[in-house]
């Protein structure tokens, strides 16, 4: 069955607590967005304006949504990875850290604590993100557990600047420690708990992915 294509637009900066509109500070040079091909072009208008109704899940601006995030690597199965989530006084957030393939390691990730996080309807979940080509995922959870199912997706941010990355909600697979579970339901946004980053792979060697929000939309 195919997944429609997640796509890539140059960022949306966030205008309040519920949903993000452009700045005219952005430039329309730096603008791109990928079709369902996967090819590269340019953005008509300049910006990409999220609706009115869309949920800000976290914005990095605040320091207080930084502190909530708690790191998962491999060292919970004996390796010897470590990432975390501090906040850049540029006004942003970084997941970052270092991963290792010693001890049969190979992944890193953070996890925010538990809260009311879903919105009904939501077509895509949204990150705006700068990278260096490195793999991510981003994992949506639905209960208040630790060792439980989550739903993943994965993007590719590459190095030409911010990009605001948009998954759609019917690209979340269920895994569970790593493995997809077939017959899994599929994810109700409605029922968000816990939002996570990963880097998984074993993309041995340091990595850092600059972040100034998810939503949901």
């Amino acid at each position: 069955m195919g997944v429609t294509a997640p796509t890539v637009a140059m960022p949306a900066p966030i205008g309040g607590p519920d949903a993000w509109r452009p700045s005219g500070s952005w430039l329309a040079a730096d603008l791109a967005t990928t079709d369902r091909t996967g090819r590269q072009r340019a953005h008509d208008n300049g910006f990409v304006i999220e609706p009115d109704n869309s949920l800000a899940l976290f914005d990095f601006r605040e320091p207080s949504n930084v502190s909530d995030w708690t790191a998962i690597d491999d060292r919970v199965m004996g390796g010897v990875s470590r990432s975390g989530l501090r906040r850049d006084p540029a006004g942003h957030a970084v997941f970052e850290g270092t991963v290792s393939l010693e001890r049969n390691g190979g992944f890193a990730s953070v996890r925010s604590s538990s809260a009311a996080r879903g919105k009904p309807g939501a077509e895509h979940c949204a990150l705006e993100v700068r990278g260096s080509g490195k793999h991510y995922k981003l994992t949506l959870i639905t209960d208040d557990n630790f060792d439980t199912l989550n739903y993943q997706a994965e993007f590719t941010p590459d190095e030409r600047g911010w990009q605001t990355i948009r998954l759609p909600i019917g690209s979340f697979r269920a895994t569970f420690r790593g493995r997809e579970v077939s017959g899994a339901p599929a994810l109700d946004p409605a029922r968000i708990r816990q939002v996570g980053l990963m880097i998984a792979g074993r993309q041995a060697g340091s990595f850092a992915l600059d972040i100034r929000g998810i939503w949901l939309a």
